[in-house]
This record gives structure tokens, sequence and C-alpha cells, in this order.
């Protein structure tokens, strides 16, 4: 345990003023998103573009790619968040079936990834880094189109990245995406909350 700590600690000491900024940003993301605020994507394309470096740095290759891919989505969700059409600004729900193929689906995709990478990256770490990669592309689609169940997949993929991080050597990286888990739970309840009231809503005009 003490040497837990101490390890714990020295990779909160050695964090860089560029991890520093890319965590102050994605929280300033994540609490943005929570509250439908379309500036989230701004947050989260300056955020994501520090992070592409930052794992690149520490062969972390899937999770390079992925905040890449970040930084083309926050581009386009901000331009859906921005439409002015009521189709683009209501939470939508998908049925539970949806997620009963789409999971096990976006896993197996992982999994032939990782086993692709193998022989192009040193990493003990490939199949957890690319499952989140694969799962989180179309986790941050559900975002841009405001599917409510996205909150529960990025609770799920929240808890991994944490792991990944903290055995990765980016501590704080780690504790952001712990304290993601209640972010999510907080997204949740909020867009839940706005799914109500238009189903209530279109109850009672129909």
């Amino acid at each position: 345990m003490a040497d837990f700590l101490t390890a714990l600690v020295t990779q909160l000491s050695d964090t860089s003023w560029a991890e520093g900024c890319a965590v102050i940003l994605a929280l300033a993301y994540v609490v943005l998103a929570a509250r439908q605020n379309r500036w989230c994507w701004l947050c989260a394309f300056v955020s994501t573009a520090i992070y592409t470096w930052l794992f690149w740095q520490v062969t972390l290759p899937f999770q390079a790619a992925l905040n890449l891919y970040y930084m083309v989505m926050a581009v386009y969700g901000y331009y859906q968040w921005n439409r002015r059409d009521d189709s683009h600004s209501r939470v939508i729900s998908w049925p539970w079936y949806y997620h009963l193929f789409l999971v096990p689906g976006l896993l197996v995709i992982a999994w032939g990834v990782s086993r692709w990478a193998q022989g192009q990256f040193n990493s003990e770490h490939l199949l957890l880094d690319a499952s989140i990669q694969v799962v989180s592309v179309v986790t941050t689609v559900m975002v841009a189109h405001k599917v409510l169940q996205n909150w529960l997949y990025w609770f799920v993929i929240n808890l991994l990245s944490s792991y990944l991080y903290f055995q990765s050597g980016l501590a704080l990286s780690g504790f952001l995406f712990f304290g993601y888990v209640g972010f999510a739970i907080y997204g949740y309840l909020q867009w839940q909350k706005q799914w109500r009231e238009q189903s209530a809503i279109a109850q009672v005009t129909s």
C-alpha cells in the first residue's frame, strides 16, 4: 500500500502543464454537456487535441487515435447542437434491443483490432485500449445526437479508462475519469428529466 501511495504521489507531482490543461478543459466539457450547453464542444476540441499528443507519448495508440476522432466529433457535435430545428434539440431514447446487439458487436470489433495491433505496438493493455476506443467512437455519436443512454455507456467507459490511465502513469487523468463516473450519473439524470418532460408534453398534445 505504501509503495502504491508513493508511486501515486510521484505521478501527481510529475503531472505536466499540458495534462493539467487537458484535465481542466475536459471537466468543463462534461459539466457543459450535462447542461446541454453547445460550448462544451469547444472545450472538448482543445482538451482532446492535447490528449492526442499525450497518449501517443505513453504508447496508448488507440487512445491517441480516439482523441483525434474526438476533435472531429467536437466540430460535428457543435454543428448538431447549434441547429435550431426541434428534431435536433430533443433528447431521444433508444430501445433496449439496440444495445443488446450493439455492445457485443463493438466488443468483437475491439478484439479484432487489438489482435491486429499486437504486431504494431508493444503494450500490455491493447485489448482494453481498443475496447475503450471502439465503444467511445459510437458513444460520442450518441452524444452528438442526444441519445439518453450515452451516459450509461460513459459510466462504464470512464471506469475502465480510469484504470487504464493509472496503469499508464497518467494519475491526474486517472482521477479525472474516475470523477467522470459521477458526472455520467448526473448527466443521465439531467437528460432523463428532459426526456420525460418531452414525453409528457407529447402525450398531452397527441
